[in-house]
């Protein structure tokens, strides 16, 4: 391709609203624009290089046995009605109503779809196992669109579905996609680590994401170096410090002046904080039949610990969570600042798991200024719900091995989710066994989104002038520049690495000067660069350049298409050397 020509143009400048590394370079390199909030337009460079990660993919899809299909973009509601997430998903579903005025919705996952298939294609036990994917357009209305390509409305996603007549199957397959993951991030140049991770709102049994360690992430993922537990803080356990045992002592009122802080309380009474209860107000959306309907949660945690809402939202199997208004708190007999589960009413209580077994704690009195001292649960009040509702936090003991668990920021670029027959008995999408009995079709859900793994490609290879692109996905192999104002001999050069099957992006444009030409090769990050300026023909040679490396090497002309062969055949193996088995963990 000439750059002449190219539909696309570099900017000296990133917009004003990029905030982060790979949407800057993205925008300044010419691989994407900008058409509204997380809606984005690819270039001709961003399609090559995508179209390069989705081939990735299809070939570590096709080698466990996956079959490629199309399934729609355009749904109608009524199976997501049959699931009941339609009445389960909020506001980010896209939903709208056909001219006839039925119920349709945009594609934001196909586990409905696939289901719907399955009760059409599978009847017999001798069609299973087996496994679809797709790669297709989706829209998640998301409120909160980020970081260019890392938080988008409109992506597209690879997604695969496993599908099994029992439940080793469903483990053997969903093995096979925790490795075949690893190989597709490793073949696009991106580092992963899996986590263990919520469910969500796929629902099902077990699943992990795979995650780019990164500071611009806004997933927190607690890992031990001990033992190799890792997972998302949405889920993640921890050893909790044991209370000291001790022997139930009479509840008593006192005057707390202002402390409606669990740092002022616990300075005014100096005590720790692992002897407070800390309250917290939220109002959960539950879905009762095919209605939504709010219930206040009175959340209790030990004061040395953080309530965690994925956790809690679980726990009262609510699909949205927000804080109580003031009037809410109020109206239950509750006091914000100083409020505690006892007395209370028309609340759903809800206790972490260590509260139990830490007696006499300092909680509020449900009265401003007043807190009780020795509140015992059991005694003084009782939950409806005890579970694990606490955030693992930096320092925390590993669930495991009791090693000390540091945090870090990532981006989720994958998900493998265990789903069962959640969406199989939905829909009814049974088969028939050996035995001749109906039983429903046993589902795995394994998703990558094409638009974000080339973000963090982005953000993982960059430097201060630009991309610095994968040999594997770049958009081109070779940026072939030319300076010579005398010789067609870079019109040669051209046409010969063409005719080998080098991809070339051929920088012919006339009146540019030499430095221009150069910082547009290091924007668009290109793996390798040739230069042909009349200096070097003169000598006969052309100048080679990787773009990850800082020296220049002088190639005869007569050598130049061979030396780039086994230049790109190096990187490609360098690549390919990160393509390793990585042992499954829990």
């Amino acid at each position: 391709m000439r750059m002449s020509r190219l539909f696309s143009q570099t900017l000296r400048r990133a917009p004003g609203d990029a905030e982060v590394v790979s949407h800057q370079l993205l925008v300044r390199a010419g691989f994407i624009r900008q058409l509204a909030a997380g809606i984005f337009s690819y270039l001709p460079l961003a399609r090559r290089t995508m179209t390069k990660i989705e081939n990735i993919m299809r070939d570590e899809m096709d080698a466990i046995n996956g079959q490629e299909v199309t399934m729609p973009v355009i749904h109608s509601a009524d199976i997501w009605k049959e699931t009941g997430r339609w009445y389960q998903i909020g506001s980010e579903m896209g939903r709208f109503f056909d001219k006839n005025g039925r119920d349709m919705v945009l594609a934001m996952t196909h586990e409905e779809v696939v289901a719907d298939l399955v009760r059409k294609e599978i009847q017999s036990y001798r069609q299973l196992p087996a496994m679809i994917y797709h790669i297709q357009t989706k829209w998640r209305d998301d409120p909160r669109p980020r970081a260019g390509l890392i938080r988008v409305r409109e992506f597209t996603m690879k997604d695969s579905y496993s599908l099994d007549a029992d439940w080793d199957g469903l483990d053997k397959q969903y093995r096979a996609h925790y490795q075949a993951y690893f190989n597709i991030f490793n073949r696009c140049g991106v580092p992963a680590v899996a986590v263990g991770s919520d469910v969500g709102m796929m629902g099902g049994s077990m699943a992990h994401e795979y995650m780019y360690l990164t500071p611009i992430g806004e997933d927190t993922l607690l890992l031990c170096d001990g033992c190799g537990y890792t997972a998302n803080r949405q889920i993640a356990l921890f050893q909790k410090p044991p209370a000291t045992p001790e022997d139930a002592l009479p509840l008593e009122k006192v005057a707390t002046p202002d402390t409606k802080t669990i740092e002022d309380l616990t300075k005014f009474l100096d005590i720790p904080t692992a002897k407070t209860a800390k309250a917290v107000f939220l109002v959960a959306t539950i879905t009762e039949g095919t209605e939504d309907v709010e219930k206040f949660v009175f959340a209790v945690v030990r004061g040395d610990m953080d309530v965690n809402e994925t956790k809690l939202a679980n726990a009262v199997k609510a699909k949205a969570l927000r804080p109580a208004h003031e009037e809410e708190i109020v109206a239950i007999g509750a006091s914000p600042g100083y409020g505690s589960p006892i007395g209370v009413k028309n609340a759903l209580i809800v206790v972490d798991d260590i509260i139990p077994d830490s007696p006499n704690l300092v909680a509020g009195a449900n009265e401003d200024g007043f807190h009780y001292l020795n509140v015992n649960y059991g005694r003084d009040y009782r939950a409806d719900i005890v579970a694990d509702i606490a955030a693992a936090q930096e320092g925390d003991l590993c669930p495991h091995c009791g090693n000390p668990m540091k945090t870090s920021r990532g981006v989720e670029i994958g998900n493998i989710f265990k789903l069962g027959t959640r969406y199989t008995e939905a829909l009814g999408a049974t088969f028939l066994d050996k035995d001749g009995k109906e039983k429903p079709v046993i589902m795995g859900s394994y998703g990558i989104g094409v638009g974000r793994l080339l973000a963090c490609v982005a953000e993982e290879h960059h430097d201060d002038h630009g991309l610095i692109l994968p040999i594997t996905i770049a958009p081109y192999q070779v940026h072939l520049v030319n300076l010579s104002k005398k010789s067609n001999a870079a019109e040669e050069i051209y046409a010969d690495l063409q005719a080998a099957g080098v991809e070339v992006l051929f920088d012919d444009r006339e009146g540019m000067s030499a430095g221009v030409k150069f910082n547009d090769a290091d924007l668009i990050g290109l793996p390798l660069r040739v230069t042909v300026g009349d200096r070097g023909l003169k000598q006969g040679a052309v100048e080679l350049k990787r773009r990850d490396g800082s020296e220049s090497e002088l190639i005869p002309v007569a050598e130049i298409v061979t030396v780039v062969q086994e230049k790109i055949a190096a990187m490609t193996a360098e690549i390919i050397e990160t393509v390793i088995d990585v042992p499954f963990k829990e």
